[in-house]
């Protein structure tokens, strides 16, 4: 482990113990460039791989968009750092930026999600989620406080 974690103690019990919610496995894959953020795509790399670390159901997949193309290409991301969690199969869920204070939560839930399957929807949600008639592309501004 890195001498200058980022994750208390404290976070890694907490998580540890979200984590075991898992039950298939899910990769999280890196974007990351030098050039363009180096600071910032360190910071999110290492973030991920402690995640990673928290559970053996979690791979880590680094790839740099201008390097690694043909892998990149099918994530269609454009920004970097960023992070694409996958399960059994490819939820679309990413994360631009580092997703630290209250997104980190939101890191977790969707590792969860990709995970099991099973987003925490409520009947009521899903039912009018059924009723839309294309797919819908929700974005989520965020900034950090």
């Amino acid at each position: 482990m890195n001498a200058m974690a980022i994750l208390t103690e404290r976070d890694r019990t907490a998580v540890r113990k979200e984590f075991e919610k898992l039950t298939g496995p899910v990769k999280l894959v890196v974007f990351s460039q030098e050039l363009v953020a180096g600071d910032l795509c360190r910071q999110n790399e290492q973030l991920v791989r402690e995640v990673a670390t928290l559970s053996d159901k979690l791979t880590v997949e680094v790839l740099n968009p201008a390097i690694d193309r043909e892998r990149a290409e099918p994530y269609r991301v454009d920004q970097v750092p960023a992070i694409a969690v996958e399960g059994a199969r490819a939820y679309g869920i990413r994360f631009y930026g580092i997703p630290s204070g209250y997104e980190f939560s939101n890191l977790i839930d969707s590792i969860i999600v990709a995970s099991t399957g099973e987003p925490a929807l409520s009947e009521e949600t899903k039912a009018s989620l059924q009723a839309l008639a294309e797919d819908v592309d929700i974005k989520v501004f965020s900034t950090p406080t």
